[in-house]
């Protein structure tokens, strides 16, 4: 059993939760993922890892109710378990891989949108840990749903809030800001990491591709079961089928067919659509969680 040590609400249906997992905190990366199961009866749930702390072997975890898994987990209170808190899985971030002094050349921009803020953190402070400023975009539709605002601040080089309705910080989308920096305020960037809805980045690809600014994504929004075996987070990146649970989470954003990941997370909520990509793909589904017929 995995005992949770803080629970909070950071927001509407948003919370937080401190994890001791002594195990998973010891090797864990930015870019990585866990699986958390609450019971016998609780469906495997896939969160990208928001903190760790080794020394405490603690893991903190952020999540949006979306379902009724995850509105049971928001009943969980302090001192409660998970049954199953497996981790790591994924890849880290590419950086956290390459040469620290070819990391530290390098002016990274990185974009959160809602919850993607959650997993954008532990890159941040990766980057502030190794000596390097990194620029921060956090977008959020209203204040009241702005999430991790003021441990963001503790890490960034230069952070910048917008809203949908202008409620706080600045009015618009994470892309006015982008382009407001590049074009207006003449900044240079030669990474963009973009982690958020998918439909946000999907616009920021869009973007940065006019741009000519690179750009990494994390598609944890299209897993759903996180082995590889269900195959819902099958994804086209360039002429490539992906699975972003173990191939990913993070791709070329220039690549990934953003729009074939939207249509197939919606055809892939009923019974019926899941049983048409069994039929369409092939062995190249995997349809191993069951769900499939």
């Amino acid at each position: 059993m995995y005992k949770i040590l803080k629970a909070v609400k950071l927001a509407e249906k948003i919370f937080l939760m401190d994890v001791k997992a002594p195990r998973v905190a010891r090797s864990c990366q930015p870019g990585e993922f866990v699986i958390v199961k609450i019971d016998e009866r609780g469906e495997r749930i896939p969160l990208t890892i928001c903190d760790f702390d080794r020394q405490e072997g603690t893991v903190s975890i952020v999540f949006q109710i979306v379902g009724a898994s995850t509105k049971r987990m928001a009943d969980l209170k302090e001192g409660d378990s998970f049954q199953d808190f497996v981790g790591p899985l994924g890849n880290p971030s590419d950086f956290v891989k390459e040469d620290l002094e070819q990391v530290k050349k390098r002016r990274y921009l990185f974009v959160a949108g809602g919850v993607g803020t959650a997993p954008v953190y532990p890159q941040v402070k990766w980057m502030r840990e190794h000596g390097i400023e990194a620029d921060v975009i956090v977008g959020a539709k209203t204040k009241d749903l702005l999430i991790l605002e003021s441990e963001m601040k503790e890490v960034a080089g230069n952070l910048y809030i917008t809203t949908d309705d202008g409620s706080y910080g600045r009015k618009g989308m994470v892309t006015e800001v982008i382009r407001d920096l590049v074009e207006n305020q003449k900044k240079q960037y030669d990474i963009c990491v973009a982690i958020g809805p998918v439909i946000m980045m999907k616009f920021v690809c869009l973007l940065t591709k006019e741009l000519g600014l690179p750009t990494i994504v994390s598609m944890n929004p299209v897993m759903v079961d996180g082995t590889g075996m269900c195959g819902a987070c099958r994804l086209t990146v360039g002429d490539q089928v992906k699975f972003a649970c173990v191939d990913g989470p993070e791709f070329d954003g220039h690549l990934v067919d953003f729009d074939e990941a939207m249509k197939r997370q919606q055809i892939y909520k009923t019974e019926e659509g899941r049983a048409m990509l069994r039929l369409t793909e092939g062995d190249t589904h995997h349809g191993g969680c069951g769900l499939c017929g």
